[in-house]
């Protein structure tokens, strides 16, 4: 078998380290992204998907029990704890390999108000041994994941196939819908570029995300956030800003125009959330 890559095989540790809950836990964020790839679904791009450094794993407010805890099973596996913040518990990432390199965070759904009774923000919780982030709308990346298998077969360097779940490209252009206005604007840039690119990845599957959208994903949401999700091809995508002229520049190595990120993603988004 050929050698990974270093992230590759970075990411393939932290899924042996997870492994008794891969069937609990949901794949977000850009890892999510890049696995789409592997999924049978997926077109064939002649670009690479974007790259991140860290792995976003969404997890309930509990998991099963095991002999070792999460943590133990990442200390275990050789990852470094570093914390940040003065949150109880601290916020922390779990580094592996080279300094500022591959590291994991985890993320529980926000549920309620933003505070507790005292008025102290619940800005994270202990799940497993772990710290992590409560946030908003984490859970709608947890709706009907997809499972992607991992083996040697695809570059992962596991004897037996793992399955793990990723959140749904619907419920991921979702997220980025509703939080775009709460990032800075190198997020805000790159995530452009991430809908450019999934509505590209799965765009003869179209109509599959909007039944996803519309069946599982709307009925949780609040009016106001489906009206945002409506509204967010013209709201984003309507005109050629300095936005989406930064999202371009991100695309290193492709020829890839701004008018044109713009009219794919706008005519993707209009396919999912607007009704027919």
């Amino acid at each position: 078998m050929v050698k990974p890559d270093a992230d590759v095989e970075f990411f393939a540790k932290f899924v042996g380290a997870i492994d008794p809950w891969l069937a609990e836990t949901v794949l977000v964020g850009g890892w999510a992204h890049r696995l789409y790839r592997s999924d049978p679904r997926a077109r064939n791009l002649d670009y690479s998907p974007l790259t991140t450094l860290d792995g976003d794993l969404a997890i309930p407010a509990k998991l099963k029990t095991e002999e070792r805890t999460l943590r133990q099973r990442l200390i275990d596996a050789g990852f470094r704890e570093e914390f940040a913040g003065e949150d109880s518990p601290p916020a922390t990432h779990y580094h592996y390999g080279p300094a500022g390199g591959f590291y994991v965070e985890f993320l529980t759904p926000l549920v309620g108000s933003e505070y507790d009774r005292k008025g102290k923000r619940k800005a994270t919780q202990e799940v497993g041994g772990v710290s992590s982030q409560q946030l908003r709308y984490i859970e709608v990346l947890m709706i009907r994941p997809w499972k992607i298998e991992l083996g040697e077969a695809n570059g992962y360097p596991f004897e037996a196939v793992k399955r793990i779940q990723v959140t749904n490209p619907a419920s991921f252009l979702t997220q980025k819908i509703l939080i775009h206005h709460e990032r800075d604007y190198k997020d805000r840039a790159k995530d452009l570029l991430y809908i450019h690119d999934t509505i590209e990845l799965f765009s003869e599957h179209l109509g599959e995300l909007c039944n996803l959208f519309t069946k599982d994903i709307q009925p949780t949401l609040h009016a106001r956030r489906n009206m945002e999700l409506t509204g967010a091809a013209d709201s984003l995508f309507g005109k050629v800003d300095d936005t989406i002229r930064e999202a371009v520049l991100m695309a290193a190595g492709r020829r890839l125009r701004a008018e044109a990120l713009a009219e794919t993603s706008r005519a993707g988004l209009r396919e999912i959330f607007v009704r027919k």
